[in-house]
């Protein structure tokens, strides 16, 4: 997969994301952009620092949601994002979006998206920088 870069101000949501222990900075994105819906490994610039992170693409059809956006949950970092400008780099794709019957379904899909996401990271496949 080339990498994409997605860079915006970071809109408040719904907080569905920290009440399930998953905080995400939000980004709109254009309907038409050219990548589907999924999880995604990725990784957020933030005032010249890199973090590695965990972003869904798409509209979260689990919890009735109906719009397109980027959530991402940055590991390691507690600091308030919102109104900040981001930049998320989407490294690879994890898994494609899908509904959960529940929320706890949900939930503990999140937990292992993570889990995989930081076995890679500490596998040694880190992000080599341009």
């Amino acid at each position: 997969m080339e990498r994409v870069v997605i860079e915006g101000v970071v809109e408040s949501g719904r907080r569905l994301g920290r009440e399930l222990g998953f905080p995400t900075a939000n980004l709109a994105v254009s309907e038409d952009l050219p990548l589907t819906d999924g999880v995604y490994r990725s990784r957020v610039e933030l005032d010249d620092r890199w973090y590695d992170a965990m972003s869904n693409l798409g509209c979260n059809p689990s919890v009735g949601g109906s719009e397109r956006r980027l959530e991402t949950h940055v590991f390691d970092l507690s600091e308030s994002l919102y109104g900040r400008r981001l930049r998320v780099e989407l490294v690879e794709k994890i898994r494609d979006e899908r509904r959960f019957a529940t929320v706890e379904e949900l939930r503990e899909q999140i937990v292992r998206d993570r889990e995989q996401i930081r076995k890679l990271i500490a596998a040694g496949e880190a992000v080599k920088e341009d």
